[in-house]
């Protein structure tokens, strides 16, 4: 979603503020990460992640970024 709004596959954020979004632990969002650059989805070096298969992390995605995304779309936002 972060993607999205700036229009870029190149995210400057740290671990540490993206767990504070869904309010987890830094140590749960480089697990998730981790596995995600398993899946060749991301890379990730400090303070920035960056987006190499799209399609694949939206498919990786719960339901949830699907919903919002169309309904931005919807309001014109994206």
């Amino acid at each position: 979603m972060c993607s999205d709004r700036i229009q870029s596959d190149y995210i400057f954020i740290t671990h540490e503020f993206l767990a504070m979004m869904p309010g987890t632990r830094r140590s749960s969002v480089s697990i998730a990460a981790g596995i995600l650059h398993k899946s060749g989805l991301i890379t990730y070096s400090r303070g920035s992640v960056t987006i190499k298969n799209r399609d694949g992390l939206t498919h990786a995605a719960c339901e949830c970024y699907q919903s919002v995304h169309e309904e931005y779309r919807r309001l014109g936002l994206l």
